[in-house]
């Protein structure tokens, strides 16, 4: 089988990342193809920019990471893995502060770093008014909720099992940035189910 996964990474990341590398890897020869766009940095521009690429794309499977999370939690009816999600990026960066930052991971289009602001933060927050906006029974059979056990970033377990129930909400060993071993034992397994591969 053949198939499109669309990875949406996390904050101040890349489509560059590793995670999008080693998913890439692990599924090239099931044929199936992993885009991993560089997510607009506003988050005015980014919602939009993600649901024409969704459109366009037609994605069998979304596969998003913590701020990526939050993102994909919109994309109603496409199935998705949401690891880690981020739903509440603005009081997250409220309290991490403003200014300048670096990105973790190359940009195609060379932007080394970015600056969070005011503006930023009242942008996230217009986009989380809309999380968990069209839920069915459908969409929560077509929706996993994957959280790290030793997370210290984010915890939004809570949200998550209130808006799509724990048949699909798993606990995995690990923190918030996903590692090798995380992607191998539980990310892949999942994949693989979904995709029938």
């Amino acid at each position: 089988m053949t198939g499109n996964i669309l990875y949406l990474h996390g904050f101040a990341s890349a489509g560059s990342s590793g995670t999008a590398t080693h998913l890439r890897n692990m599924l090239f020869e099931y044929g199936v193809k992993v885009l991993s766009p560089d997510i607009p940095v506003r988050p005015a521009e980014a919602l939009p920019y993600l649901r024409q690429m969704v459109a366009e794309v037609r994605p069998d499977l979304i596969i998003a990471t913590s701020m990526g999370g939050l993102y994909a939690e919109q994309m109603y009816g496409t199935p998705r893995i949401l690891v880690n999600p981020s739903f509440h990026m603005s009081r997250h960066l409220t309290f991490q502060g403003m200014g300048r930052r670096e990105f973790l991971n190359k940009r195609q289009d060379g932007s080394r770093d970015f600056k969070v602001d005011k503006e930023m933060i009242a942008q996230f927050r217009e986009v989380e008014k809309t999380s968990f906006s069209a839920i069915t029974e459908s969409e929560r059979a077509i929706v996993w909720g994957l959280f790290g056990k030793n997370d210290k970033f984010v915890n939004c377990q809570p949200e998550f099992k209130k808006a799509y129930g724990t048949a699909h909400f798993r606990l995995f060993d690990g923190e918030h940035h996903l590692n090798d071993n995380v992607l191998k034992k539980e990310i892949f397994p999942l994949v693989k189910q979904i995709l029938n591969l």
